[in-house]
C-alpha cells in the first residue's frame, strides 16, 4: 500500500520535535491497519475498529518493538529512543508507562520514516508489524 507522499516540510524531521514525529507515525499507522483489515478481513466498521485495537494499541506496538529489534537500522533506532525517551505530559489510561514510551518510539520512527519519504522501507516494516501481531493471534 502506498500512503500519498508527504508534503515538504519547512525542517528537517530530524529537527522535530519527537512527539509531532509520533503523532504523524500515529496517523500512518491507523492508516496502514484500515487498509489492512479492509482489505484482509471486511466487516462492518464497528467490527473493524475493534479489530484495530489490536493492532494499535501501546501493548501491541510495544510487543511489535521487541519483535523487531534485529530488523531496525541504527537511524531507526535513534528515532525510536527520542521517541521513547520523550515525556509526553499525559499518563495512559489502559497501559504501563513503559509499554507506552515503547508505543511513542515506535510512532516517532514512523513518523520519521513517512516524512522523509521512504515508503519502501515503511511498507516492509509494516508487512513484519501484520505477520508478528497476526501470528500472536493465532497462538
Amino acid at each position: 500500500m502506498m500512503l500519498p507522499p508527504a508534503g515538504k516540510l519547512d525542517q528537517d524531521p530530524k529537527l522535530l520535535n519527537p512527539l509531532s514525529l509520533a503523532y504523524m507515525g500515529d496517523a500512518v499507522l491507523e492508516i496502514f491497519v484500515r487498509h489492512h483489515l479492509i482489505q484482509m478481513r471486511g466487516g462492518k466498521p464497528h467490527q473493524l475498529h475493534q479489530m484495530a485495537k489490536g493492532y494499535v494499541s501501546a501493548k501491541a506496538q510495544a510487543k511489535v518493538l521487541l519483535a523487531l529489534q534485529e530488523h531496525l537500522s541504527e537511524e531507526e533506532w535513534w528515532f525510536i529512543k527520542r521517541g521513547r525517551n520523550t515525556k509526553s505530559g499525559t499518563v495512559p489510561k489502559n497501559t504501563d508507562i513503559m509499554e507506552y514510551r515503547m508505543s511513542s518510539g515506535f510512532e516517532c520512527m514512523l513518523g520519521y520514516l513517512y516524512l522523509t519519504h521512504q515508503q519502501e522501507r515503511l511498507q516492509e516494516i509494516m508487512d513484519k508489524v501484520f505477520r508478528i501481531i497476526e501470528a500472536g493471534e493465532k497462538e
